[in-house]
């Protein structure tokens, strides 16, 4: 790094900048990224206590870490206005999964597999964030994701719990008779959204940390998450509409599917 004057592989493209998308590839793997996204809503199939830890603080924020560290790798040549190619695939790729990974949220029945989409899109976020040259905010949504996303995940247990616990209530009633008991019903899923509803009398502690983290996470003011994703949607307008676009999208569809 100390000669600003890489080695050009005659693709437009520094041998520094290639190492930089090499270890790129690595977090798009580690921070399952389009298009190897799809392990981490499998890995919801866990405790939920563990989904809180693997999406808010240990497994998947080391991709986005490691390319926040090696960030001057993948600046080579970069002059504060013309983005190099490493720099311009890492913002493009970010941005995109942004906004693929918020429409999927969008059509999900399972509520820890709403969550496990919304953290491959906040990860899009941090991604692009570092490819446009905002580590600093790529960083710090980086952290109050991480606080906010363990909340809900937490919250999300909670729920699951109820819904169990309430529908043993329930069936052990039809056994002696007191309920009903409609044999072509649909099976009973605990995460199913679709079967939720009337929670907020039974379980109001739960609701009011999940409207929490909800808004958190959706980027309403004053909540930690309006000011990290600001600042990344500060970054991109004034660098690439493009990205700008569609980071914008993905923020109101981030809102949606958690209001949802």
């Amino acid at each position: 790094l100390a000669n600003p004057a890489f080695p050009n592989l005659g693709i437009g493209l520094s041998v520094g900048g290639a190492i930089g998308l090499l270890l790129f590839a690595g977090t798009v793997g580690k921070s399952a990224q389009f298009p190897l996204h799809t392990w981490l809503p499998d890995a919801m199939e866990g405790p939920t206590p563990v989904s809180a830890m693997i999406h808010a603080a240990t497994m998947v924020s080391a991709g986005v870490y490691m390319i926040i560290r090696m960030f001057p790798l993948l600046t080579v040549g970069f002059d504060g206005h013309t983005f190099t190619p490493t720099m311009i695939v890492i913002a493009t790729i970010g941005a995109f999964t942004a906004l693929f990974a918020a429409t999927i949220a969008l059509a999900q029945r399972d509520i820890k597999k709403v969550l496990a989409y919304s953290t491959i899109s906040q990860l899009g976020f941090m991604i692009a964030a570092v490819g446009l040259g905002g580590y600093i905010a790529g960083i710090f949504h980086l952290a109050t994701h991480a606080f906010f996303k363990a909340l809900l995940f937490l919250g999300s247990g909670s729920v699951i719990h109820g819904m169990e616990h309430g529908h043993h209530a329930v069936a052990h009633g039809a056994e002696h008779g007191e309920h009903d008991h409609d044999e072509h019903s649909h099976p009973f899923d605990p995460q199913d959204m679709r079967q939720m509803g009337g929670l907020k009398d039974k379980i109001p502690v739960t609701t009011w940390v999940y409207i929490i983290g909800a808004l958190a996470l959706a980027g309403i003011p004053p909540l930690a998450g309006f000011w990290s994703k600001d600042e990344i949607l500060a970054d991109a307008s004034g660098t690439n509409n493009l990205v700008y676009i569609l980071l914008t999208v993905a923020a109101f569809f981030t809102a949606f599917y958690m209001a949802r």
